[in-house]
């Protein structure tokens, strides 16, 4: 190894990584780049040389002679407030970092919750600045997936936003997670069961709605609008929803909530109405986030495996920036319902 930097006046050279394991250059850098077109011979050739030698990459020339950054951008299309409200977003980040914890890929985090933002993002991702993007919670009317697409970089989204995405996706199995807790609240003897939705242009919100109405269609309950209240995933959005229910319904004796956070909200409500929970009225969130632990009583929820979506989606991105991936992947995790004292 000594011998080697003396020669060269300083640290090894790809070209001598390249003539001690008996290789062309072009080859032992396809090797270190982590291409799969090499045999898994002169992978190991290669490999041998670089611990050898004790050579490393000059990151800044590989970027520039890929037209590689070695960055990645996680994009939330929401507000900052919204963002360090929900805890599903934090799960994600968590995620997404396992993932890249062993890489030399940089993270970098971008809220692009108004049109300026978006402008500003749209600039941003034209000039090739990242080598792919995460997108979380995007909206069906979301005009980014397609910029995307027309630059050719890179994506990953966290949910489909409808039943035939074209790009990759990693998501929940939102349709039977609500499926599950709505004949779970059947199961308990409830028969006026209501539903605070997320903002139904999501379509993981479609999809938990739709479970909703299987459970009940499954059990011959007849199915009532003015039982179904949409909201937008925040505590307040789901406490005005509870009151818009209570008025219609005032004797319903559950709710199954589309996120915890709304859930907290409801709760809230049915207190200042003096609706005991469970006695009165059952409540059901989705997620299981740290809200449903904390709440009293504490809360039965969803439990989606939001940390698990992050890291798939960073590995999805990273086979696909390294042109590993000859077509774009539709992930659905399954959820499982926690039952606790709310329902």
């Amino acid at each position: 190894m000594a011998a080697a930097r003396v020669r060269n006046g300083g640290r090894p050279t790809l070209e001598e990584v390249a003539a001690r394991a008996g290789v062309g250059r072009g080859t032992a850098s396809r090797v270190i780049n982590g291409s799969p077109r090499v045999s898994e011979a002169t992978r190991e050739a290669v490999e041998a040389a670089v611990a050898e030698l004790g050579y490393v990459p000059n990151r800044a020339a590989r970027a520039l002679a890929g037209n590689r950054t070695d960055a990645i951008a996680l994009v939330v299309p929401e507000p900052e407030t919204r963002f360090f409200a929900e805890p599903y977003f934090s799960a994600i980040v968590r995620g997404v970092g396992a993932a890249l914890a062993d890489t030399d890929m940089q993270l970098l985090l971008t809220l692009a919750g108004n049109d300026r933002e978006r402008r500003r993002l749209a600039q941003y991702l034209t000039a090739h600045r990242v080598d792919g993007v995460l997108l979380v919670a995007v909206h069906a009317d979301d005009p980014l997936p397609e910029l995307l697409e027309q630059l050719g970089m890179p994506c990953v989204i966290s949910g489909a936003r409808h039943g035939s995405e074209p790009l990759a996706s990693v998501d929940s199995d939102n349709f039977e997670g609500a499926r599950v807790a709505v004949e779970h609240l059947i199961s308990r003897g409830r028969r006026s069961i209501a539903t605070i939705t997320g903002r139904l242009e999501v379509y993981g919100a479609q999809r938990r709605l739709d479970g909703y109405r299987a459970a009940l269609a499954a059990a011959d309950l007849p199915p009532d609008e003015r039982l179904i209240a949409p909201a937008d995933f925040t505590e307040e959005g789901g406490a005005r929803a509870m009151r818009e229910l209570l008025a219609r319904r005032p004797h319903l004796d559950a709710v199954f909530a589309a996120s915890d956070v709304m859930a907290a909200g409801a709760r809230q409500v049915l207190r200042e109405a003096e609706r005991r929970i469970p006695e009165d009225v059952a409540l059901i969130g989705f997620d299981d986030s740290v809200v449903a632990r904390h709440m009293h009583p504490p809360l039965t929820s969803v439990r989606q495996p939001i940390e698990e979506m992050g890291r798939r989606m960073a590995l999805l991105l990273l086979e696909e920036i390294a042109g590993r991936t000859g077509e774009r992947p539709m992930v659905v995790l399954p959820t499982e319902l926690v039952v606790r004292d709310s329902s």
